[in-house]
């Protein structure tokens, strides 16, 4: 996970429009703040996100 990305997970958490375990929800409010590298990470990568999520760590 890049730095980019650990901020872009932490911007979408900070609006509280969503629970951070709606994956297609928190790709659709990446996508409409330009988030792209966000929305193609939650593709690929769902349990380090998990991960991070949980434990506020990166693997």
């Amino acid at each position: 996970m890049t730095e980019t990305i650990r901020k872009q997970i932490l911007a979408i958490r900070d609006t509280g429009l969503t629970n951070m375990f709606d994956i297609p929800m928190v790709q659709r409010l990446a996508y409409d703040r330009g988030y792209y590298e966000l929305v193609c990470f939650l593709e690929d990568h769902r349990s380090e996100y998990a991960h991070f999520i949980l434990t506020g760590e990166v693997e």
